[in-house]
């Protein structure tokens, strides 16, 4: 999963929230230095990529990614599966996706100088291209690969995974679809409709 998918998972508990969006970017034990809850959402964010790159749906999309674009398939199946939760998003949550995205930047903004400094300055960006929005369409999707592919150290090619998409659409779907069930049924956010 990628932001948005951590982020619902997280459900209500806004330190849950904080400490799912800046776990990536919090190596190893440099969670310690957080306040207790927000650890426990760093925590939580280690334990749904676990369980992510685990599961057989997802390894099947990433399978079919990985021979053009090796281990940055992972990456990418991550972009597109928040573009299924993106896209379907009535299905999994009763607040509207702009309403929702909206409340998240607010809370983000309120904690912002608790932050890790990488992610105040992705964080901008996120806020002011309204990434967890644009993610359902399939424009947002493309830009968001096209940023990740500018940052790699070398021609990752990730910017051309938006053609893998839309080929392979409803299959990778479907394997959104079968993943996400389960994983919710794991990890039960609280905010779901379900």
């Amino acid at each position: 999963m990628n932001f948005l998918g951590h982020i619902y998972l997280a459900g209500n508990d806004e330190s849950l929230i904080i400490g799912n969006f800046i776990a990536d970017f919090v190596k190893g034990k440099a969670y310690r230095k957080y306040p207790k809850d927000i650890q426990h959402g760093i925590q939580m964010h280690r334990q749904i990529d676990h369980f992510t790159d685990n599961h057989a749906s997802f390894l099947k999309s990433n399978r079919r990614l990985f021979t053009k674009y090796r281990h940055y398939a992972g990456v990418i199946t991550d972009i597109f599966f928040d573009h299924y939760l993106a896209k379907n998003w009535g299905e999994y949550h009763h607040t509207p996706l702009n309403e929702f995205a909206a409340q998240f930047y607010s809370l983000v903004y309120e904690n912002y100088d608790d932050l890790p400094e990488r992610v105040q300055y992705m964080f901008y960006y996120m806020r002011t291209h309204n990434w967890l929005y644009n993610y359902q369409y399939l424009d947002g999707i493309s830009r968001t690969l096209q940023g990740l592919s500018r940052r790699t150290a070398f021609d990752s090619g990730m910017e051309r995974a938006i053609e893998d998409l839309r080929q392979d659409y409803s299959w990778h779907e479907g394997n959104f679809k079968t993943f996400f069930r389960d994983i919710k049924s794991e990890f039960r956010p609280v905010t779901s409709q379900s």
